[in-house]
This record gives structure tokens, C-alpha cells and sequence, in this order.
């Protein structure tokens, strides 16, 4: 198939979904028509609260379909458990919800915990709601995927279909329908480069037959890497050869081109007598004291080639705990011989938006996604004369702008307002604000507010940085922050041009862990408009290099604003929004 028919099969199944899951918004679903229950699990229980606010709201607002149970799950206190120990949990949380009935439903799992340091915008309200600009009401992640697995229940016996929060999986599969039907795992498999095989999970297929090319074949699984390198890929014939034709200007003119791929990994489906093995472990287990992957610690125990060797592999583990290796071999032994079969789907899309470079890239400049999802320039916003001249390469989601206005290509404004003499420049993010004076914003600018109950007092704070800033990395040291980079600008200097005395009291939280995230910088003010007027400030001094007079009042870090983050309030400056704009439409 060329590449130009293959985009177009992609461009109608995603557009078939989106409206077939649009006409289920605010319906009563039938038995077998929707997900029996949709679970999303969150890091505690103050993201759990937020979480279930949201979902009450959409519920409320018929944005979902009605007849469901939407549980939010959140993680047990101590140590942390990463997303396979969070499978776990759910598993015994639903038990315990819905009794032995549970194995009777159609389920999806949506891993939704974490803070979400590399995209802050979805730091406070939690990345499954992130809006995309598509959609009237506008659709955040969590639609999208619902959408976008709209086919999979019906096609289903009952079960668990674990997903992650931040990606999209698009394919298309022709006339033939996609089916979770076999005992044991069943895994989706999308044709990538090496490259990306570094950094995902790989299957090692059984070979097949058939040289002709299928939109969907089943496979059976001979063995998962994790993230393996590309000489062991090689090694362990994960290598692929997949024709490819590459377009030369129209869908007439294309050359084959013959290019080595490997099939990775989205998201996978276990049956019930399946999830019911790892919920009985996880009882005699008890509690977990370090973090397991749902993909790379149970997907590597399957296949009839897998060994224990990843076991005692702690690599690709950002903190190794003592009872890591031991948790492993238990999972290995558990699930040894548990069917592993692959859904290979050739004309498929995995899309990453876990990172502000991701999320700007693709809300603005990914041209083949804004097509497949028809993703607008400007969605559900008012723009007066002036401001219609914003760059079509920019995105506008559910916010307002005022007269004289500019946005530069490449940038993002969602749910805000503009003020008047508002410059917005390249590269930038604009979420959750309101900017009323005169504002010229440099080009990679992060700038997002935050509602805070503060002794029943509701308060406001704003987070500015650079969008490249790396807010999860720390220092041990005071005398190291120099180390840390602000918008470009060692974080030292930076304190120094804030007039902050640098001291332990300057961090929350771990004192042994020194970082933007939780560096109390962020002036905490009555209004949202004053916070973001004294924040710019901070990020006007750090361009300018002149000395800002010392800040009388509270200043908290990022940290320290989740914790005191209020979702009611976030979400009614939303709905003001959302008002004043249907007014005006």
C-alpha cells in the first residue's frame, strides 16, 4: 500500500472513532457497548481527590458516557510502587468493590499517577487531563483514548486492558476488527526505528509465513526486551525488514525503500484467570516496599524464550531497592507459561506527549497528527479582529484574547485570558492564567497559575521557567546550586538577581534534594493576576540581569503548591471561561 493510501486508511478509522465515541457523550451506554468500569489510578490520595473532582465534573456535564463505573485508585502510602505494583493494588481495589463480579467485566486501567515534572501544565489537574484541541466540548486525553478504543470492549471477553495516560495509539485495521479474544497477555506491537526500540519494549516475534502486507496480524510472542540496546535486538531477531514507500510529492510517485524496524510496545490486555494470579500474589505478598513496571517486570516473564536473566538487570531502574530482585524472580515463576500473544498493527502511530517539548511539537507543528485526530489551530476560544491574526502555527484552547494580541508560532495557550498588549513568544506555554497587563513574553517561556486553599483562604501562585528547565533535577548541596540551570541562567545567580538569601528554608520538602521543584520561589498573592504580574517579574530580572527588590510576602515551591492546589477552584475559573466564550460564539 503507499504511503499516501496508508495515512488516508489511518486519517478515516481515527475520524470513525472520534465521532463514534461522540455519540455516546452524556448516552446511557448498552451491556457490551462501552467498558464495563474505567479505572485511573493517581499517586495518593490528594491526586485521587482531584482526579474523582474532574470525573464528577465531566459526568456531571454528560462530556463521558453515562452507565459506567469511573473509579480513581490511588496508590497505598509508603514507598512507591511504580505502575506494576499500582496494577496490583487496583486489582485488589476492585475486588473489593465489586466482589467476584469483577471478572465478569470489560475493564480499562489507565496508569495516571506521578507529577508530571517534565510537563508542569499537567502537574496540578494530573496528565489524563490534558486538553487537546479537538472536540466541542473540547476532549482531553482521557477522551482521546476512549476514543480512540472505542472497538475494544464489544471485541472483548472480560479482562484488563493496562494503558498509560500520556500517549495516543492510532491504527487502522482495515474491515477487520481488532480482537482480545485468547487466554493469558495479549500485547499491541507498532512497526518503529532501532532508535525508538531503545527506549521502549521490543518483541521478539515467531516468524510468519506471509511476505504480503496486513494492516492487522496476530503473532505469537517468542520473548520481551526492555529497552534493550541495539546490538541485543540484532541478537535476539527482533530485527524486522518492513517495505516501506516513501512519497515523492503525491500519492502517484513513491519509491519502495526496504528499512530495518523492531515491533514495540503501548499498551497490553490480561484475562481475567490472569489478573486473578497476580491479585493472589499480591495478597500473599502483602505490601510492596519498591517500585515494579507492569511492562518491563511482567511482559519479560512471558514468551517461551524468556530467562531470569532481566531479573538482576537494574539498568533501566531510577532507584534500586533491596527487595527489587526478589519481587522480580516471584513475578517470573508466577507468570512463566502464561500465553503471550502480539496484535501487530503495521499501520499504526504511538504518540509520546509526556514533555513540554512533546506537547508543543505536537499541538503545533505535527501536521500528520492534527490531521489524523483533526486537531484545530483554534479551539473553543473568542478572538477579537485583532487577534485573528494570531500564527496559524500556534494553538488556542478554550481561552480568551483581547484586542492587539500575538501569539507566535510554535506556542500553546489553554484555558486562560489575554489581556490587551499581550505579546507571546515562539516556543511558549501559556496554561490556567490570566495576563491583563502589558506583556512581552521571550521566546520558551513557561507560565502557569495555580488556585491555592490556604486556611480556607483561597490564594494564587504561578509558575514561571524555561520550557528546556529540567525541574526534576537536584543537588545534595547548597553550595552546588550552581549546578541548576533557570531559563538558561545559573540558579545561583538567579537568587542573587530575586534578592533570596540562600538557605535551607529555601526548599520544602527533602533537604537532601535540592531542585526547581522544590525551590520556594513563587510568590503567593490574593489575586491570580497579581502572581502572574510578580512572577514575570522573577523571569524579566533573569533576562535583564537586574536586581529585583526582595519579596515581602509567602513564597512556596511548585511542591509545595500541590499540596495546596485547589481543584474546585482551577476548575470554576475553567468553567467561567467556558461560559463567557459560549456567550460570545
Amino acid at each position: 500500500m503507499s504511503s499516501c493510501g496508508v495515512d488516508g486508511a489511518l486519517r478515516i478509522a481515527t475520524q470513525r472513532k472520534l465521532a463514534q465515541f461522540d455519540r455516546l457523550r452524556g448516552k446511557e451506554v448498552k451491556p457490551g457497548e462501552f467498558w464495563d468500569v474505567v479505572v485511573i489510578t493517581a499517586a495518593d490520595k490528594q491526586q485521587e481527590l482531584a482526579y474523582q473532582q474532574q470525573i464528577s465534573e465531566k459526568v456531571r456535564r454528560k462530556e463521558l458516557p453515562l452507565g459506567v463505573h469511573y473509579n480513581v485508585f490511588a496508590d497505598p502510602p509508603g514507598a512507591k510502587i511504580g505502575n506494576g505494583g499500582s496494577t496490583l493494588y487496583a486489582l485488589q481495589r476492585l475486588e473489593g468493590l465489586y466482589g467476584d463480579k469483577w471478572t465478569h467485566f470489560t475493564i480499562i486501567l489507565i496508569h495516571a499517577g506521578g507529577y508530571s515534572q517534565r510537563l508542569p501544565s499537567a502537574s496540578a489537574l494530573g496528565k489524563i487531563f490534558t486538553a487537546l484541541p479537538l472536540g466541542d466540548p473540547i476532549y482531553q486525553m482521557l477522551e482521546v483514548k476512549l476514543a480512540t478504543y472505542i472497538d475494544f470492549p464489544t471485541h472483548m471477553v472480560p479482562g484488563v486492558l493496562v494503558t498509560c495516560a500520556d500517549d495516543i495509539e492510532l491504527y487502522s485495521t482495515g474491515t477487520d476488527h481488532l480482537r482480545f479474544e485468547k487466554p493469558g497477555i495479549t500485547a499491541l506491537a507498532h512497526p518503529s526505528s532501532l532508535s525508538i526500540g531503545t527506549t521502549h519494549g521490543v518483541f521478539v516475534l515467531e516468524p510468519t509465513l506471509s511476505s504480503e502486507y496486513q494492516e492487522l496480524e496476530y503473532r505469537s510472542c517468542r520473548r520481551f526486551l526492555h529497552k534493550p540496546n541495539i546490538e541485543k535486538m540484532h541478537q535476539s531477531g527482533a530485527v524486522c525488514i518492513q517495505n516501506n514507500f516513501v512519497s515523492t510529492g503525491d500519492c502517484d510517485h513513491a519509491r519502495r525503500l526496504d528499512s530495518e524496524i523492531v515491533y514495540t510496545d503501548s499498551l497490553f490486555y490480561m484475562d481475567y484467570k490472569t489478573a486473578k494470579l497476580l491479585l493472589s500474589y499480591f495478597k500473599e505478598e502483602g505490601t510492596l516496599c519498591c517500585e515494579i513496571d507492569a511492562y518491563g517486570d511482567f511482559l519479560q516473564a512471558l514468551g517461551h524464550e524468556a530467562t531470569q536473566e532481566y531479573t538482576t538487570d537494574t539498568s533501566n531502574v531510577t532507584k534500586e531497592e533491596a527487595q527489587l530482585i526478589e519481587v522480580r524472580e516471584k513475578i517470573f515463576f508466577l507468570l512463566k507459561g502464561t500465553p503471550f500473544n502480539v496484535i501487530v498493527l503495521n499501520n499504526s502511530k504511538f504518540y509520546h506527549i509526556g514533555t513540554t517539548q512533546e506537547y508543543l511539537y505536537h499541538l503545533t507543528s505535527n501536521m500528520k497528527l492534527k490531521s489524523e485526530l483533526n486537531m484545530q489551530s483554534k479551539t473553543f476560544s473568542v478572538f477579537p479582529a485583532e487577534a485573528e491574526n494570531c500564527d496559524e502555527r500556534a494553538c488556542i484552547i478554550q481561552s480568551i484574547l483581547d484586542s492587539n494580541c500575538s501569539i507566535a508560532p510554535g506556542s500553546v495557550v489553554e484555558y486562560s485570558r489575554l489581556g490587551p498588549h499581550v505579546s507571546v513568544g515562539e516556543n511558549s506555554i501559556i496554561s490556567n492564567s490570566c495576563l491583563a497587563a502589558t506583556v512581552d513574553l521571550l521566546p520558551n517561556s513557561f507560565v502557569s497559575s495555580l488556585s491555592l486553599n490556604i486556611e480556607g483562604k483561597i490564594m494564587y501562585a504561578t509558575i514561571v521557567c524555561g520550557i528546556d528547565d529540567n525541574l526534576k533535577k537536584n543537588v545534595k548541596l547548597l553550595s552546588e546550586l550552581q549546578h541548576l540551570q533557570f531559563f538558561g541562567v545559573s540558579f545561583f545567580e538567579c537568587l542573587n538577581l530575586w534578592s533570596l538569601r540562600v538557605s535551607d528554608h529555601l526548599f520544602s520538602g527533602n533537604k537532601a534534594s535540592l531542585g526547581l521543584w522544590n525551590a520556594r520561589i513563587f510568590p503567593v498573592c490574593c489575586t491570580m493576576d497579581e502572581s502572574v504580574a510578580l512572577s514575570l517579574k522573577m523571569l524579566r530580572a533573569v533576562q535583564s540581569k537586574l536586581v529585583l527588590k526582595a519579596y515581602g510576602g509567602k513564597c512556596f515551591s511548585i511542591e509545595e503548591m500541590l499540596s495546596y492546589k485547589d481543584v474546585k477552584d482551577m476548575l470554576k475559573f475553567r468553567q467561567k471561561l467556558y461560559e463567557e466564550i459560549s456567550l460570545q460564539k
